[in-house]
C-alpha cells in the first residue's frame, strides 16, 4: 500500500502532498513571508490541511487554525490577532466568514470536495471557489518549489480562550532537535504512532483543537497511512475501521457514548480486529462509559490529561482504568505536577486542590501579545489551566472540578465569560450568567441564566436569535432561563455556584 491520505474515494499519496508542500512554501515565500510569520487555515481535515501545515514549517511560519464554525467577528480577530498573511479556507466558509478578513490578507480557496459537501449538507453552488479568489491548487501549480534551507519549525499556533472570554494564541519558540526528538518518543509512547508501514491511522477530531492536530502532523511526519472521517458519525466509524483496517485513532468521549448507544446488531456488523491503540482526552470518561468501552474494544483505550499549553502530562491505559476508576492517570516521564491550596501551598495526599504542570518536552510558550495572562498562569515553571483535583497514595490523579467556569461539551473547551460578554449587550438584558450543566450525551451542556431589565419582554429564542449572530452556534446556550434578581455575592458579583449547583446535584457529579 502507497502510503498517503485518504477522504471519501480520493487518494493523495504522502510525496504528492510533501510536493505540494514544498511549492505552496514557494508560494509563501514569493508574498514575503519569513520566520515568525502566520499562514491562517479554516479547513476541515483534508489534503491542503497537512500541505499548508507542512509549508508553514518549512519557512518557519506559524500555522494558525481556525474552528470553522466561528462567525466573521470570531475569525476576524484570530486573524488580526496573529498577524496572518495568508488564509487558507475551504470554498463554503469564506462565504461564511465574509466580511471578517482583514484588508492586506492574502486568501486562497479550497473546493470544497464531495465527501464533505455531503457530510455537511454543503450546496454545489458554494462548493467552488468564489470569484476572483485564486484556488491553493492553482497557487501551488504556479511556484517552483522553495529553495530555502528549512527552518526550525514553529508548529501551529492554537488560540484557546480563557476567564477574559477572548482567544489567546499559544506561542512557542522553535523546537530544539532534543525536544523534536523527545515529541516523537512521547507521540509513540502515548499516543501509540511510531514508524510502522503496518499502522492505519483514522481522523476524525477536526485539526483547529491542538490534540488533533498534533495527533494528525505527528502521523504525517511519519508518513503512516491515514484515513480522514468527514464527520463523526458512530456506525460509519465502525465501516470505516473494518474497511480500511484501522490500527490507531484519537477521539473525545463524547464518542464513546454515541458509539455505545448502537444497537448490538449493528456492533456486531462490523470487525474492529485491527484496532491496536485508541487515545483520547479533551475531556473527563464517565468511568462505566470506559469500562464498557474496553469490554468492547478490548485494552486498546489510552487516556491521557494535558493542554495546548503543556502536551500530555498525565496518561493511562485499559488495565489502570479498571483498576482506578476515574483517573485521568500518573505524571509522565520528564513532566511534574503539583496541587495547590489558594496561597500555592501543596495540599496533603488525597486532598483537593488547584492542578498545576509542567510539560515534559514542548518549548517555552507565552500567549501572543499578551505576556501578562501567561504571567497569570505561572506557579514557578508549572502552569494552570483551572482545574482542581487530587491524587492518590499510588499517584494516581483524579478530577474533580474546574476553578475557572470554562465548559468541556462534547470536547470542546467553551469560555462562559465570552458568551456573557456577548448577551450583555443585548437590548433588555440587565446582567447575565452562564456555566455547564450535565448533558448525558456532550457531558456539559450550556445554561445561561438572564436577568431582564424592567419592563423588557425578552425569551428563551430571542436570545438564542441574538446570540447566533454573534457566536458560533456550539456556543448558543440550549437552556436559558430567567431570574427578576440573579443572587449575588457580598462583592455585587453573582454567585454563580448558587445557579449551577441544583442541576449537578441531581446528576450526582461535579465534573
Amino acid at each position: 500500500m502507497t502510503p498517503g491520505v485518504t477522504a471519501g474515494d480520493r487518494f493523495r499519496s504522502w510525496a504528492e502532498i510533501q510536493a505540494n508542500a514544498a511549492r505552496g512554501a514557494g508560494g509563501f515565500a514569493s508574498l514575503g513571508l519569513g520566520e515568525d510569520d502566520a499562514v491562517a487555515l479554516m479547513l476541515r481535515n483534508d489534503f491542503p490541511t497537512f500541505e499548508v501545515n507542512m509549508a508553514a514549517g518549512q519557512l518557519g511560519l506559524y500555522a494558525v487554525p481556525i474552528n470553522w464554525h466561528f462567525t466573521p467577528e470570531e475569525a476576524g480577530y484570530i486573524l488580526a490577532d496573529s498577524g496572518a498573511r495568508v488564509l487558507v479556507a475551504h470554498s463554503d466558509l469564506l462565504a461564511q466568514i465574509a466580511g471578517g478578513v482583514p484588508a492586506g490578507v492574502t486568501v486562497l480557496a479550497v473546493p470544497t470536495p464531495e465527501e464533505i459537501a455531503a457530510a455537511y449538507g454543503v450546496p454545489a453552488e458554494k462548493r467552488v471557489a468564489p470569484e476572483g479568489v485564486e484556488t491553493w491548487e492553482a497557487f501551488v501549480a504556479r511556484h517552483a518549489p522553495n529553495a530555502q534551507p528549512a527552518k526550525a519549525a514553529r508548529g501551529s499556533m492554537i488560540y484557546t480562550s480563557g476567564t477574559t472570554g477572548r482567544p489567546k494564541g499559544v506561542r512557542r519558540q522553535p523546537a530544539s532537535p532534543e525536544q523534536q526528538q523527545l515529541a516523537a518518543g512521547e507521540a509513540a509512547r502515548y499516543w501509540g504512532i511510531k514508524p510502522d508501514p503496518s499502522t492505519v491511522v483514522m481522523m476524525n477530531g477536526p485539526m483547529y483543537h491542538s490534540a488533533p492536530a498534533a495527533y494528525g502532523m505527528g502521523s504525517a511526519r511519519l508518513g503512516l497511512h491515514m484515513v480522514l472521517q468527514p464527520r463523526f458519525d458512530a456506525e460509519d466509524m465502525l465501516r470505516l475501521i473494518d474497511r480500511h483496517k484501522v490500527s490507531h485513532m484519537h477521539i473525545v468521549p463524547t464518542m464513546f457514548v454515541r458509539l455505545l448507544r448502537l444497537p448490538d446488531e449493528v456492533k456486531r456488523r462490523y470487525d474492529l480486529g485491527s484496532l491496536r491503540w485508541v487515545a483520547h482526552g479533551a475531556a473527563p470518561c464517565a468511568p462505566a462509559v470506559k469500562r464498557q468501552m474496553i469490554e468492547w474494544w478490548g485494552p486498546v483505550i489510552n487516556e491521557y490529561y494535558g493542554a495546548t499549553e503543556t502536551g500530555i502530562v498525565v496518561w493511562h491505559d485499559s488495565q489502570e482504568a479498571l483498576r482506578k476508576p476515574g483517573t485521568v492517570g500518573r505524571v509522565v516521564e520528564g513532566a511534574a505536577l503539583r496541587i495547590v491550596d489558594e496561597q500555592g501551598r501543596d495540599v496533603k495526599q488525597g486532598e483537593v486542590g488547584e492542578i498545576y504542570v509542567r510539560g515534559p518536552h514542548l518549548a517555552e510558550f507565552t500567549y501572543n501579545n499578551d505576556d501578562a495572562k501567561r504571567r497569570e498562569i505561572a506557579l514557578g515553571d508549572l502552569v494552570t489551566v483551572g482545574d482542581v483535583g487530587y491524587q492518590d497514595a499510588d499517584g494516581y490523579v483524579f478530577l474533580c472540578d474546574r476553578k475557572r467556569d470554562m465548559i468541556i461539551s462534547g470536547g470542546v473547551n467553551i469560555y462562559p465569560a465570552e458568551i456573557e460578554g456577548a448577551l450583555i449587550q443585548m437590548p433588555g438584558v440587565r446582567d447575565c450568567a452562564v456555566f455547564g450543566i450535565p448533558d448525558e450525551e456532550f457531558g456539559e451542556q450550556i445554561c445561561a441564566y438572564v436577568e431582564p431589565q424592567a419592563g423588557a419582554a425578552i425569551d428563551a429564542t430571542a436570545v438564542r436569535g441574538y446570540l447566533g449572530q454573534h457566536l458560533a452556534r456550539y456556543k448558543v446556550p440550549k437552556v436559558v432561563e430567567f431570574a427578576a434578581a440573579l443572587p449575588r455575592e457580598d462583592s455585587g458579583k453573582i454567585f454563580k455556584r448558587k445557579l449551577r449547583a441544583p442541576y449537578w446535584e441531581k446528576a450526582g457529579r461535579s465534573i
